[in-house]
């Protein structure tokens, strides 16, 4: 029996079933229900324009190598920002709203479900844009110092977010495949990733078929994927630009683990000079200014 302690009635019947769930385990990807109201979404687009405008409730304590943080000056291009949970209050609070944590556990099988980044994104209505394109890509690879493989990104655009404009197109299927490199990760730069065309290397090596699916994904929707799930995204033919935000999502179970390059050097995640430190001195993913627990809610914590 599920705990559903922290969420209103109407917010149960928003989960995901048991065939949901079950669908998620097989295709690797899951649309939701309607999570976020019509206000929530436009309170997102309003603090986007804000953000880039300048505006931050808070700065990060030190600037991480890869860190994604465009600026008026790299011009009209896609705009990824990274952390923006962490640096615009307004987001955070809508991106901890209670039912996205909660979908995330039931499809995550797990109890716990922590923030672990979210990236704000903005494909300009530029067709030709070649910052548009997403190649095809699973998000664990850019993890490779997390322990858990059961980790998961909801992708939640602030409209109705079509194949005309750009929207996210999965693999199905594609997370229960061998990955060619899902253990070791080569050295270099980690774009080699997407000019390295792995996707149908890896298809071919698993017998599998491509099977892609471009997700309509209406206004207040998101959809989920698993962390080994291929997936990419295409350019923005649409007359407005798609605004986004890649919210990544960490099990209970995830924790540090040191991991080499083929060269042997140790490459970190650019959250490992955020985080605070464990006992043990390693970086603590779970760390609630950077990686706050979304589900299951916790009760505030009160003075005396």
């Amino acid at each position: 029996m599920y705990d559903h302690s922290g969420l209103t009635p109407e917010e149960v019947g928003l989960l995901p079933s048991e065939e949901d769930v079950k669908l998620y385990s097989e295709r690797g990807w899951y649309l939701s229900e309607k999570l976020l109201t019509d206000a929530e979404a436009d309170a997102l687009t309003a603090a986007s324009e804000r953000y880039y405008a300048g505006q931050r409730d808070r700065e990060l304590p030190v600037r991480p190598d890869r860190l994604a943080d465009w600026t008026p000056a790299d011009g009209d291009v896609q705009r990824n920002n990274d952390y923006i949970h962490y640096q615009d209050e307004t987001i955070g609070k809508i991106l901890r709203k209670p039912i996205i944590g909660a979908v995330a556990a039931r499809l995550a099988k797990s109890r716990e479900i922590r923030a672990f980044q979210a990236t704000l994104i903005y494909k300009p209505p530029i067709a030709a844009e070649k910052s548009n394109i997403v190649s095809w890509h699973f998000d664990k690879y850019f993890w490779p110092t997390c322990s858990s493989d059961e980790m998961l990104t909801a992708f939640i655009p602030f409209h109705d977010c079509t194949e005309e404009s750009g929207t996210i197109t999965m693999v199905n299927g594609s997370h229960l495949w061998q990955h060619r490199h899902g253990a070791t990760r080569p050295a270099g730069d980690p774009r080699d990733l997407e000019r390295a065309h792995l996707l149908h290397g890896d298809a071919e090596r698993n017998g599998a078929a491509v099977e892609k699916v471009p997700v309509h994904i209406p206004k207040g929707h998101m959809t989920f994927h698993h962390c080994h799930l291929y997936h990419g995204s295409g350019a923005n033919r649409s007359p407005r630009p798609r605004r986004a935000i890649s919210f990544h999502l960490q099990d209970g179970t995830n924790t540090y683990r040191d991991h080499a390059l083929s060269d042997g050097r140790q490459e970190p995640y650019k959250h490992d000079s955020l985080v605070r430190r464990t006992p043990a001195g390693l970086p603590d993913y779970s760390d609630p200014e950077f990686c706050p627990v979304l589900w299951p809610v916790r009760a505030p914590v009160t003075g005396e």
